[in-house]
């Protein structure tokens, strides 16, 4: 009789949590922070850890949270961690010691590999981005170069190498609307309701929000109409939408609302926990954490709330 593997455990709630990942232990954390640590040793790099970042003699910092949340993701558990931050680091100390893909490619092949990325405003400094447009609270637009193991977001001082902002922004919108819809699944629940989840591995998934319209109409074979639709973007490879035609509006954006917060715990490239509605191309935000208890809320303002009474009025759409 063979010996059966046991999926490798990972510590309980009741254990203590570390302060920064609350997902993980203060043992996991201790032996993820020291496992980072072992990967840039190895590479002939010493760096200081702290909660959230490593910091090299040079005084470069590396972030932690999307590498974190990738080994908590992992369902292979603490066994392949190892693995996974050394292919982290290995890729993060060859992009930062090799040539800048501004200086070795040709300006055509760069506009042919950029694309816009809606991000967290926590994750871009300003004093760098001075650029980027606002999509919504907290969230925004920049420019970003796609190569074969790395995204490099482009900083203010990138563009005015590459030419005009505008004409760089409408070109990478046009090779975001070429890009495949990788997979596509509708969530329903036995009592009607549903929305439409795209998914990719792609780092611009949930960028196609600045497209919404031609999305959808990939999708489902209709363009969005007047009223728009909601939309959620919890990470950087899912977007989910709801076409607003009807009451069936309703439900679907409380579940949407659940949805965005679940699928945005936890995830690397976390972008937002709430749901919104979609425009014309402008967002507005629909859903909220209460300051005081965490909970999540529904919050509308009148626009959306006159948009809701003749929806109401009109009558449920077709079942």
């Amino acid at each position: 009789m063979g010996w059966l593997r046991r999926r490798p455990r990972r510590d309980g709630e009741d254990a203590p949590r570390d302060p920064e990942f609350a997902y993980f232990s203060e043992r996991e954390a201790a032996l993820f922070r020291a496992t980072v640590r072992e990967a840039f040793a190895e590479l002939g790099l010493e760096v200081t850890v702290y909660a959230a970042s490593v910091v090299d003699d040079q005084q470069r910092r590396f972030g932690l949270g999307n590498l974190a949340a990738v080994c908590h993701r992992d369902r292979r558990g603490i066994r392949v961690w190892p693995d996974l931050i050394r292919r982290h680091v290995s890729l993060v100390v060859r992009t930062l010691d090799g040539p800048s893909a501004l200086d070795t490619l040709p300006p055509e092949q760069i506009r042919a590999q950029l694309y816009p990325r809606v991000v967290n405003g926590e994750g871009i400094d300003p004093d760098a981005f001075g650029y980027a447009r606002t999509v919504a609270p907290g969230l925004y637009e920049v420019l970003a170069l796609d190569l074969p193991e790395s995204v490099m977001m482009l900083t203010d001082d990138a563009l005015d190498r590459l030419g005009d902002p505008a004409q760089l922004r409408a070109r990478a919108l046009k090779n975001l609307r070429g890009l495949p819809v990788e997979e596509h699944e509708t969530v329903r629940d036995a009592d009607g309701m549903s929305f439409e989840v795209v998914l990719g591995d792609s780092f611009y998934t949930a960028s196609r929000v600045l497209d919404l319209d031609a999305l959808a109409q990939r999708v489902t074979g209709f363009p969005l109409g007047e009223h728009g639709a909601l939309v959620a973007l919890p990470f950087r490879h899912q977007i989910a939408f709801h076409p607003i035609r009807d009451t069936s509006i309703i439900p679907a954006l409380g579940a949407m609302a659940s949805f965005a917060a679940a699928e945005y715990e936890d995830t690397p490239g976390a972008i937002s926990p709430y749901v919104f509605w979609w425009r014309g191309g402008t967002l507005t935000q629909l859903s909220e954490h209460d300051e005081e208890g965490g909970e999540l809320r529904i919050v509308v303002g009148d626009d959306f709330q006159e948009l809701l009474e003749r929806l109401i009025a009109q009558g449920p759409g077709p079942r």
